[in-house]
């Protein structure tokens, strides 16, 4: 019996870990065939016990129930029964009780100060200006350890009008949501990018692209965008206000850049561009170590499960969805048939390794223009091999390296017509020096500079400067 008791309690604390990632919606499920043996060992058991048994919720304890059956197979009738009761009472002790539960703590609606956390500034308040982007430094080349940071040393812009005035086209701006997750710390993301660049010198002529012997400076009006308001104590209610942000931007015909936060603001970024150009115009690439596409947890958005509520909500069609560097443990068999019914086009590591990764790039940069005219870009910089990003919240060891990503980040960038890119999990309190903010930086930089290629009509797929290619070349 204590060994009995002992199984039960392992299996409930694997359900409660597991959940979340592998628990899926609800589908027509075929109840399966008992072996013969356990068919006899069960068969004065109530009926509702055998299609417990036979049915889909068993998989909170077995992968499949094979697996299951092998656990059973040594037990008599009276341990079968009482291993499914155990199985039936964790179920139902598992779910929702209105008797006992809430299904939320009611906020205080009293407060005077309910929404201070997303009140703007009123204008009114400062010194009248013209709209327009307004440069923060004092001296004309701006180096890095000095002056007041700003992502890459850019001018500020505090509204759309600013925008506007100064026809930006990319507002960088910081999303420090980090409650979705595990480790905590990736708030202090915009900061640590704000400040990832410790050489460089962003004058008025340089730096160029070494690759491509085109600089993203001088091509393309950016601006650092600020912070985006956070409720520290509330995911849920920092939401709405992420995607209002993001949408006032892009409906300006501005890109928007989001440095996270964590991989939760992937359903408000991408709502908020969809809410601008239209549901089904905007494809989405995916860079991530894990599929974030995880359903069945109490809470409806943690930073393993935007993929799944854009899907939810319809606003992105499957095909359109193309994922990048999935490795590790998750998700299951059940995760992979969620993508194929839904359309979604992935490539995990273990393709990667088969085909290499010249094959892969490729299929990427053509899956991607084989959609619609947008692309949004969804990097979480853990498909990166911790050897390079060591500072995030869920490291994945196996990943890719920075000589295959920036390349086809710089390419995608180049190729199609972004409308939006957001870099998540940057986390610099588990980062042992500036080596994830420093290779997370440069992730942004060269899909900045593939925008400014665009730009220059360079759009051909690996472009690179036959000045940086050929060992000499006549002035």
């Amino acid at each position: 019996m204590k060994h009995l008791i002992r199984r039960v309690f392992a299996a409930v604390a694997i359900l409660a870990l597991c959940i979340t990632a592998f628990a899926q919606d609800e589908d027509e499920f075929e109840p399966v065939d008992l072996p013969d043996d356990i068919a006899a060992k069960v068969s004065d058991l109530p009926q509702e016990k055998v299609d417990f048994l036979r049915g889909d919720g068993i998989f909170g304890f077995a992968e499949r129930h094979e697996l299951l059956f092998d656990r059973l197979d040594s037990k008599t009738p009276a341990q079968i029964e009482a291993y499914i009761d155990a199985m039936m009472r964790v179920t139902e002790l598992m779910k929702f009780n209105p008797d006992t539960d809430m299904a939320s703590i009611p906020l205080n609606t009293e407060s005077d100060g309910f929404n201070a956390w997303k009140t703007r500034r009123p204008a009114e308040f400062d010194t009248p200006r013209e709209a327009g982007p307004i440069n923060v430094n004092r001296y004309l080349s701006a180096g890095p350890k000095q002056g007041i940071p700003t992502f890459f040393n850019l001018p500020i812009a505090m509204t759309p009008e600013d925008l506007v005035a100064g026809e930006v086209d990319i507002a960088i701006m910081g999303a420090g949501l980090d409650m979705g997750s595990g480790y905590r710390g990736a708030a202090y993301g915009p900061r640590a990018l704000r400040t990832a660049e410790i050489y460089i010198n962003f004058s008025m002529s340089e730096p160029q692209h070494m690759h491509t012997m085109v600089s993203e400076f001088n091509e393309l009006v950016m601006v650092d965008y600020g912070d985006i308001a956070i409720d520290g104590m509330s995911t849920e209610r920092s939401l709405e206000h992420i995607r209002e942000v993001v949408r006032e931007v892009a409906s300006t015909g501005t890109i928007p850049f989001i440095v996270g936060g964590d991989h939760s603001l992937m359903y408000p970024d991408v709502a908020g561009v969809v809410d601008a150009y239209g549901v089904g115009k905007v494809g989405i690439v995916h860079f991530d170590a894990h599929y974030d596409a995880g359903g069945g947890s109490a809470h409806l958005i943690s930073h393993g499960q935007p993929v799944r509520r854009l899907f939810d909500e319809k606003l992105v069609p499957g095909k359109n969805f193309i994922q990048v560097g999935l490795r590790g443990s998750w998700p299951s068999n059940r995760g992979f048939e969620w993508m194929r019914e839904n359309g979604l086009r992935y490539h995990t590591m273990a393709e990667i390794e088969k085909n290499g990764w010249e094959a892969t790039m490729d299929r990427v940069l053509d899956e991607a223009l084989d959609g619609p005219e947008f692309i949004f870009i969804s990097f979480d910089i853990d498909v990166l091999d911790p050897s390079f990003t060591p500072g995030t919240g869920t490291p994945e060891p196996a990943g890719l390296t920075t000589r295959e990503v920036f390349p086809i980040v710089r390419n995608l960038c180049a190729m199609n017509k972004i409308v939006g890119f957001e870099l998540v999990e940057v986390n610099p309190l588990v980062d042992p020096g500036y080596t994830t903010a420093m290779n997370a930086a440069r992730v942004m930089r060269e899909c900045l500079n593939g925008i400014a290629l665009r730009k220059r009509g360079l759009t051909e797929k690996n472009y690179l400067s036959p000045l940086t290619t050929e060992h000499g070349h006549d002035e």
